[in-house]
Order: C-alpha cells, then structure tokens, then sequence
C-alpha cells in the first residue's frame, strides 16, 4: 500500500463521517461506488443512494445521529481494500418522555474499491462492540423495558432501544467483537482482497 492510497482511504472515511453529520448530501453520496455501495446500520440496510435520502430525510426532521472517528487501519489489494476505524455513533432522543444520549462504540469495516482513480466505499458494515445509555438530565428517572433491551445482542442492545422508542425498526444480529456474525464479515472481507465477485453479503 502506497502513502498516497492511505491517505487518500483514511480521507474518504472521514469525509463520510464529516459530511454525513454535517448534512452536507451533495458531498456524502460522493464517497459511495456509484453501482455497487451499499450500507448496513440498525436502523437501515440497503443501497446507498436510498441511505443518503434516508439520512437527509432523518436529519431535516430532527434525528441526530452523529460520528466520531478513531485509530484506522486499511489493507490494500491493487484496486480493492478493507478498511476498519474506531468509531462511536452517538445519538440523542427521547424515550418514553426522558431526553437520553447514547453512545455507541465500534468499528466502521469498509469494503473499498479504486474506480476512475478514487477510492470508494463498495460496502460499509459497522461492527458494534459495546453502548451504554444517559438520561441528559440527572434529576430524571428512566425505567427500561428488559425484555425489549434483551431483544438486541450485546454491541448495541440500549441503541437499539432508543431506536426502537423512536420509531425505528432495528436489525438483529449485527456483527459484535465476537461471534459468528463478526467472523463471517472477516471471512468476506479476505474473500474481498482475493478477488471475490460481491462485497458479502449484503441483504
């Protein structure tokens, strides 16, 4: 891997993160593989294109779900790569009238392809590896329904929650630090750099 495709990764990941939060659209649907980017999140699995519409709709309506990025690594096979960066998402609601944060730490896994010369994210699986939850105000009082936070795997099992309280429909059995979710996204990733016809799976 050259200093120059480093660079140039580790930008488009945080070009993702900047711009997306910022709700700069025109900018964040630039970091997609125009025929192939897809993402994977709790709340949505699907095209990129659809993703990018899904979050501005979500931003201009309020919801604030916010990034912030960490260490970085990147492995390059000629024209694909796989990235991971420590991330957190944070996000902040209400659940059942208490204002809450959430927080959420992870790892973005990207598989990434050079196409026209720039890097591009071919698929982005985020891998959700613990989260906790705050009501804002500490004077407040906030009773969780276990049966619904036993619903979601460990990774992300209070985000999943908010999300949930806020309206969301929230996918299952993402990838966490361990588990056989986690290691069949590793197996793809390889599969990825060795010249595989798809990123994954993707659903």
């Amino acid at each position: 891997m050259t200093s120059e495709d480093a660079q140039a990764i580790r930008k488009l990941v945080e070009d993702w993160a900047l711009w997306r939060d910022a709700g700069d659209w025109e900018r964040f649907a630039t970091v997609w593989h125009p025929s192939a980017g897809w993402m994977t999140a709790t709340w949505f699995q699907g095209p990129a294109a659809e993703f990018v519409e899904a979050s501005r709709t979500g931003f201009e309506n309020g919801v604030r779900i916010l990034h912030f990025l960490g260490g970085h690594t990147a492995d390059v096979r000629g024209d694909r790569a796989i990235a991971q960066t420590k991330m957190t998402i944070s996000q902040r609601a209400e659940v059942d009238g208490v204002e809450v944060d959430v927080v959420c730490t992870g790892r973005f896994y990207d598989f990434l392809a050079r196409d026209g010369g720039r890097w591009l994210i071919v698929r982005r699986q985020p891998i959700y590896e613990k989260d906790r939850l705050d009501v804002v105000d500490p004077d407040a009082t906030l009773h969780l329904d276990p049966q619904l936070l036993g619903h979601f795997p460990e990774g992300y099992r209070h985000l999943g929650y908010v999300q949930t309280k806020a309206g969301f429909t929230v996918e299952g059995g993402l990838p966490g630090l361990t588990g056989e979710a986690v290691e069949r996204l590793y197996a793809e990733g390889a599969a990825w750099l060795a010249g595989s016809d798809t990123a994954g799976d993707p659903r």
